[in-house]
């Protein structure tokens, strides 16, 4: 069966370790030379359209970007006739999407059509699976191994956090997660980490998560789709700014994590996500070499290659 990739738990521990090996090979292996991949888009996006567009490349690929608006998910044609359509072209299909349930939907068509082609979520309401492996590649070059460190999430019990939470419960990586009250992640969403064996603290105080943390990662207080709640989510999160009281909590030698964009002055202060201790940039670089990783992968996987 063709693997996908909707969010990163669908991978076991030693898929994701091979994945984030691939991801630092600087020579991949031309796996796309004379291919495309589609890259749909029907939520703006920066760093996951110039990413995930240079890794194909890389892979001797040709990136193909399409518009939410130019196939009109479910207005103009159906998802299950825009992934067939889009699988009768393409050697893998990415999607950054409003609804997960879309994603789910793009690959049951595939695979009921038959044809061998990944479906990869670049984003949804649900997860952000590509961002968790570049967040943990980040952290495996500058820790080394992972398994046993502890790394501090302060916001919003999002997608990106969702995904991260999954990620280091694969991983071995400790991770304690505070939001404001009414702002958590869901109850499902908990016993599903736990049952990956997850060490996982939640709680409402940013102190106590970032106590002794190897690492405090932060994102936005209202996520595209939110803006209407933008004031209501200013007040409620107004404690959980990230700045240099709060890094003094974690281990002197500790990392600063950010998805971007950033808003300095809101989730996290300027001194903190410009300061030394910001591992941000090498983040967003590493978008690139994690979609890369996993492109490799899901290619291996079909040629009976891969593991």
């Amino acid at each position: 069966m063709t693997r996908h990739l909707l969010e990163v738990d669908e991978l076991s521990p030693a898929e994701l370790g091979r994945i984030l090996d691939l991801a630092q090979d600087r020579r991949p292996s031309p796996v796309l030379a004379g291919r495309t991949v589609a890259l749909l888009f029907e939520k703006p996006s920066a760093r996951t359209r110039s990413s995930s567009s240079v890794a194909v490349v890389q892979l001797g690929g040709h990136p193909v970007d399409i518009a939410g608006s130019e196939v009109g998910l479910d207005s103009r044609e159906t998802v299950e006739d825009v992934a067939r359509t889009l699988a009768c072209y393409h050697a893998a299909v990415g999607a950054r999407v409003f609804e997960h349930s879309k994603l789910e939907r793009m690959a049951a068509a595939v695979d009921a059509s038959g044809s061998p082609v990944p479906v990869v979520n670049l984003l949804s309401d649900r997860g952000h699976p590509c961002q968790a492996l570049a967040d943990l590649l980040t952290l495996r070059q500058h820790l080394g191994a992972v398994a046993g460190r502890t790394l501090a999430y302060v916001g919003d019990g999002n997608n990106v956090c969702r995904s991260l939470v999954f990620a280091a419960a694969l991983a071995g990586l400790s991770m304690r997660v505070a939001t404001p009250a009414g702002y958590e992640l869901e109850e499902a969403d908990v016993k599903r980490a736990l049952a990956l064996g997850a060490d996982l603290l939640m709680t409402t105080d940013p102190a106590e998560a970032a106590s002794g943390a190897d690492a405090v990662y932060t994102d936005v207080w209202a996520s595209m789709g939110q803006e209407d709640q933008a004031e209501q989510r200013r007040l409620a999160f107004a404690p959980f700014t990230v700045d240099e009281g709060l890094m003094a909590r974690a281990r002197p030698d500790a990392v600063f994590l950010h998805c971007l964009p950033a808003h300095r002055g809101q989730e996290v202060s300027a001194e903190v996500m410009d300061g030394p201790r910001s591992l941000v940039w090498q983040q967003a670089t590493n978008r690139m070499h994690a979609m890369r990783g996993l492109l490799l992968w899901l290619m291996a996987q079909l040629e009976g290659a891969g593991g």
